[in-house]
């Protein structure tokens, strides 16, 4: 009997053991989910719902808000040029093409002094590698520019410009354009 009586006392401690096991469990879950919500001191606020509109193919074509402006005919380009030119109340020196038979090198030396000779007043747009796309978006806001080799580097810098406010000008400009240029300077 004594055996017998050992073999209850085994089976009743394993189930107070489960017992104690399945509740401690149940007491741990229940302070994971709980726990949080009581000490959390703002109830996290949903994000806005999104609300999307999906036209039918019997509505109207898809139309965006702000057209596109068009490309002026190269004709046009020609005949605003002058009257911006009429405005401007300095000259900006006339950038000369210089003779065929100079090289890359002396050309564009040439060609910087020619800039620099009419204006005070330069901005320094960068120095870059190949500075193709920087001299495309120059020209394309008609802002003057010239070019100078510095060893494997080109520097583009704008103007000159005849007075300090018409750097400025051009200054904010570049910014607006998303370039990083440096401060107005007085030509060198």
């Amino acid at each position: 009997m004594a055996r017998k009586e050992k073999e209850e006392d085994v089976d009743t401690l394993k189930r107070r053991g489960r017992r104690r096991l399945v509740g401690a469990v149940a007491l741990v879950l229940l302070a994971v989910i709980v726990l949080p919500m009581v000490f959390d001191p703002e109830p996290r606020k949903s994000a806005p719902p999104v609300s999307v509109r999906i036209p039918g193919e019997d509505d109207s074509p898809f139309a965006p808000k702000v057209a596109p402006k068009p490309a002026p005919p190269p004709e046009k380009k020609a005949e605003e040029k002058k009257p911006l030119e009429e405005k401007k109340p300095a000259p900006v020196a006339e950038e000369k093409k210089p003779p065929a038979e100079k090289k890359p090198a002396e050309a564009e030396r040439a060609r910087a002094e020619a800039a620099l000779a009419g204006g005070e007043f330069v901005v320094q747009v960068g120095a870059f590698a190949n500075p193709k796309d920087v001299i495309a978006k120059l020209a394309a806001a008609k802002i003057p520019y010239y070019t100078e080799a510095a060893g494997s580097l080109t520097r583009v810098r704008a103007g000159p410009f005849a007075t300090r406010a018409e750097a400025e000008k051009a200054l904010q400009a570049l910014k607006a354009m998303g370039l990083k240029p440096g401060n107005v300077a007085a030509k060198s």
